[in-house]
């Protein structure tokens, strides 16, 4: 069992600095960052690891994510004069470590980016396919898809994304980025930190050989020279000796993960999902996530005065979880990844189909049934004979142990929201590299969107978030908590939009969670109609909902498994407004 304890105060060194005895590399190489302004965030080896900086504000730069050192660890980067980018990757490198039992090196990390320069929002796919030998064959012989160990692992994509987004648009070297995480290694106490400070320096040295002479400290570097320093550090893992120790350790240890699966491993940079709720503009990654049911349920929302009907009232609250149901039995019955379904989500999104799927919505009675759509005869309800989801549900139960969250936003305008997870895996040997279980996000149902097939995405919780309004960012959000993430997210985005509260009022605010829907971890089945609810909503509220039909678990003031974080943004005043959850340990950070 992993452990993430670190000493109180972080003692560590920079773990490039050994990299001075390899032939051809200059003692400059450990001094890639510029030196930090008078007014810079405090280094790493000085900063107390707790949780008391879970609001902040500013106007040059904000980071919110899990552990304090990896926020530190971006704003670090955007003092150094890294952008949104550079400061992102940085963030995630750090999580690896801060928050190593929710999020690991192996692991996965869905990414959108505001390009502040064209006005574009991206997705960057974060996520590894099943590897070849991940058959449907394979685990239906076993029963399940296992939810933890070496067979349930995806091929490792965090890196890669990581690299995908600082080379299409960082401005800063790897070794520049992965300094404050080297740092974090280099004093800590698990087995595996020299293991992987060993494998970053083998990247870092693979990236040096793009310049000549071999040395990062060189100025200005090359925007060619930084691309293909990049590239080459990318090849040492998914192509070199890194990825041919996995296959090794693999093949010896009855894992699934070979070379051909980790060589052949891309970014793919997508056009995400998006829509329109309330004059704002709402991004999502594609359905290879389950974030477009977050944009289907804002479609059910908008036909509502929630305004009116105001804050955590019995009201709102009941017309939000109908619509979450509605959204989240279409996210359960067609979504998948694209490239190997057909999965019709635009008309999952057409405003049609959504206006027929809102007269199922009973503004007095919870329903206690699960009821999928039919997109492409925009009809309200599936005929359940169609429904490929209906009566394989697992018995089992398996809750997910969480995941961590990153946002970053530069004061040029650029925003990054990314929600880095990975867990219950194994070490891949001496490599040091975690690796997650993300297959069991997949299902062994035959005619599924989702069912698992070699080289195919796993339909993931994964889902962050970037708001716009008239082309320009209003909120970034990352949420930690499964299937919790865009319930989360969702009222998140009311408590502003429709509430008017802020941010740090927002993440502490009394929340409620639906288990109306089919697990996404080993298809536990839905309880239907069930509802946790934090308590602090009040007793009168309570027996309304009760009256209407919902299967109540209050909660006093638990987190019910949720780690909101959240960026908003003031155009008139360039004001940053960053907050994370401090009950969930999530950190914020400002200039």
């Amino acid at each position: 069992m992993r452990s993430t304890r670190f000493s109180v105060v972080i003692l560590a060194t920079l773990c490039v600095q050994s990299l001075v005895a390899i032939p051809g590399l200059s003692v400059a190489y450990s001094q890639t960052l510029p030196k930090p302004s008078q007014d810079a965030t405090p280094p790493l080896d000085t900063l107390t690891v707790d949780n008391r900086d879970w609001q902040a504000s500013g106007t040059r730069g904000a980071v919110v994510a899990g552990g304090r050192g990896a926020a530190a660890a971006g704003l670090e980067i955007l003092k150094a004069g890294g952008n949104a980018a550079d400061a992102a990757v940085a963030t995630i490198l750090a999580l690896s470590v801060t928050d190593s039992n929710q999020f690991c090196f192996g692991g996965e990390v869905p990414i959108l980016f505001y390009d502040a320069r064209t006005r574009n929002v991206v997705a960057i796919s974060g996520q590894g396919a099943a590897p070849r030998l991940a058959t449907r064959d394979h685990f239906a012989a076993k029963g399940a898809i296992p939810n933890k160990g070496i067979e349930a692992a995806a091929v490792p994509a965090a890196l890669d994304a990581c690299i995908t987004l600082l080379d299409r648009f960082g401005t800063m070297t790897l070794a520049q980025v992965a300094q404050p995480m080297c740092r974090l290694l280099g004093k800590g106490t698990e087995s595996w930190h020299g293991n992987l400070s060993a494998t970053i320096q083998e990247l870092l040295r693979a990236e040096a050989t793009a310049y000549d002479p071999p040395n990062l400290a060189l100025a200005p570097v090359q925007q060619g020279d930084r691309a293909r320093g990049l590239r080459l550090a990318a090849d040492a893992f998914y192509r070199g000796s890194i990825a041919r120790r996995i296959d090794a350790w693999s093949k010896a240890n009855g894992g699934l993960i070979r070379y051909a699966d980790l060589a052949a491993h891309a970014t793919r940079i997508e056009e995400p999902a998006s829509i329109t709720y309330r004059g704002h503009q709402v991004y999502k990654c594609g359905a290879w996530t389950q974030g477009p049911a977050l944009l289907e349920a804002l479609q059910l929302l908008e036909g509502f005065d929630l305004k009116a009907m105001k804050h955590n009232t019995p009201e709102s609250i009941h017309i939000t979880v109908e619509a979450i149901k509605l959204a989240f039995a279409d996210r359960d019955t067609f979504y998948a990844d694209p490239l190997f379904a057909d999965v019709p989500l635009q008309r999952l999104l057409d405003p049609n189909y959504v206006l027929a799927r809102r007269t199922l919505i009973d503004r007095e009675h919870a329903s206690r049934t699960r009821r999928p759509g039919d997109p492409r005869k925009a009809k309200a309800l599936l005929d359940p004979s169609a429904d490929p989801a209906a009566g394989h549900e697992s018995a089992r139960v398996a809750l997910a142990h969480d995941t961590t969250t990153c946002l970053v936003a530069d004061g040029q305008g650029n925003v990054v929201a990314a929600t880095p997870s990975g867990w219950s895996g194994v070490v891949a040997g001496d490599t040091g590299v975690w690796l997650g279980s993300r297959l069991q996000s997949f299902n062994i149902w035959p005619g599924h969107p989702n069912v698992i097939e070699p080289t195919k995405r796993p339909r993931i919780t994964l889902s962050p978030t970037l708001v716009l309004r008239e082309g320009r960012p209003t909120l970034a959000i990352s949420v930690a908590g499964g299937d919790n993430q865009d319930q989360m997210t969702l009222q998140l985005m009311l408590n502003q939009i429709d509430f008017g509260l802020e941010p740090a009022e927002s993440v502490v605010a009394p929340r409620f969670m639906s288990d109306h829907f089919i697990g996404s971890f080993q298809q536990r089945p839905p309880a239907l109609g069930r509802l946790r609810i934090n308590a602090e909503v009040g007793g009168e509220t309570l027996s309304s909902l009760r009256n209407r039909g919902h299967v109540l678990a209050d909660k006093g003031s638990s987190t019910l498994s949720a780690a909101p974080t959240v960026i908003s943004f003031d155009p008139a005043t360039g004001l940053l407004k960053a907050a994370g959850d401090p009950r969930a340990g999530r950190h914020a950070l400002a200039y």
